[in-house]
């Protein structure tokens, strides 16, 4: 825990004060006592006494006052907040070795299962968006809180020639930011740096300012590819241009790390995951990297990944706790003081 003004921490030095205070006066209070013949007829004169319920109500106000005194250096803390706004796009590879059977049954149901599931968890206010990518690149589906859309998208895939993962990275920002004018030949060969030689964003597109990497917490994309990149722009380039707007991009990669030659209906085709790009993206975005050999696996990658979609770690002030903490310790202590006294000690 920290302080913004921690120089106010000084005024904790008032509570030993006054239980220095407290103590002086139980002690005057007793020298001014009537003094009487014996112990036993002060006893009768002064009955069974309060005991140790006579210290409670102070205690707990002193404690209310050193609440309200943390309160004023206004303290921080780093905590777990739900994000009030949430956009997640689930870029997902939909090309011909996807059909391939290593993950049970298949890598395309495989991902479609595992991605369905995701969306189940995820809560209501979270807005998903859906696009496919081999050859090239679409949105099958809009940001939408409606579940029933998303499920009906990711069953709609249809499995093409080609694998374009910068495609489905650019096309995920261009959904998130469709005022930005971003296109896909933007990363063909060159970079859209506003007020260059190279700047060919539209007229009416308003004018850029990147952000730190990492810091765009409203939206996120998750890429799930089985393979390399074999057209399109370079997916590095598009992870690039994700970093400058602030979004993470999670990748995970399904199937053999190794090239290997996959057959399936009648013909076969060389594949093999690039796990150097997908961690190269995730790193350059203040993402992840996550792989996952089985159905299982993806399915665990998925739960992982729908718990910290939907949240965030924040240093926040909590001043407002201590200030009620405060509040709450002083009308105990005067509750119990009515009770057992009948006044406000």
């Amino acid at each position: 825990m920290s302080f913004i003004w921690p120089s106010m921490l000084w005024l904790l030095v008032l509570l030993p004060l006054l239980v220095l205070l407290y103590v002086w006066l139980l002690r005057r209070k007793r020298k001014t006592t009537v003094r009487l013949a014996s112990v036993q007829v002060a006893k009768l004169a002064m009955g069974p006494g309060p005991g140790w319920r006579r210290h409670v109500p102070p205690a707990l106000l002193l404690l209310a006052m050193a609440a309200g005194l943390l309160a004023v250096a206004r303290p921080t803390a780093t905590i777990t907040l739900p994000l009030a706004e949430r956009t997640i796009i689930l870029a997902m590879d939909v090309s011909g070795s996807m059909r391939a059977e290593d993950v049970k049954p298949n890598r395309l149901v495989a991902s479609q299962e595992a991605a369905k599931a995701f969306v189940h968890g995820l809560p209501r206010e979270v807005k998903v968006g859906v696009v496919s990518f081999a050859g090239t690149a679409a949105v099958v589906q809009a940001p939408t809180v409606s579940r029933d859309d998303v499920l009906a998208a990711i069953d709609r895939f249809q499995l093409q020639r080609g694998t374009a993962t910068g495609s489905g990275i650019v096309l995920s920002l261009a959904t998130l930011f469709p005022d930005h004018g971003i296109e896909i030949q933007h990363v063909t060969g060159q970079r859209n740096f506003p007020g260059s030689n190279n700047d060919i964003r539209k007229p009416d597109t308003p004018a850029f300012k990147p952000v730190p990497p990492g810091s765009y917490n409203s939206a996120a994309i998750i890429m799930l590819t089985d393979g390399q990149r074999t057209t399109g722009p370079d997916p590095l380039e598009a992870a690039k241009m994700a970093a400058e707007r602030g979004v993470r991009v999670y990748t995970v990669g399904i199937g053999t790390t190794s090239g290997e030659i996959i057959g399936f209906e009648g013909w076969s085709m060389r594949v093999r995951l690039d796990e150097e790009t997908l961690k190269n993206v995730s790193v350059l975005t203040h993402g992840e990297y996550f792989y996952a050999g089985t159905a299982d696996d993806l399915k665990k990658v998925y739960e992982g990944l729908s718990s910290r979609m939907v949240v965030e770690r924040k240093e926040t002030e909590v001043s407002a706790l201590f200030a009620a903490l405060s509040v709450l310790l002083s009308v105990v202590a005067a509750g119990l003081s009515v009770m057992w006294f009948g006044r406000v000690a």
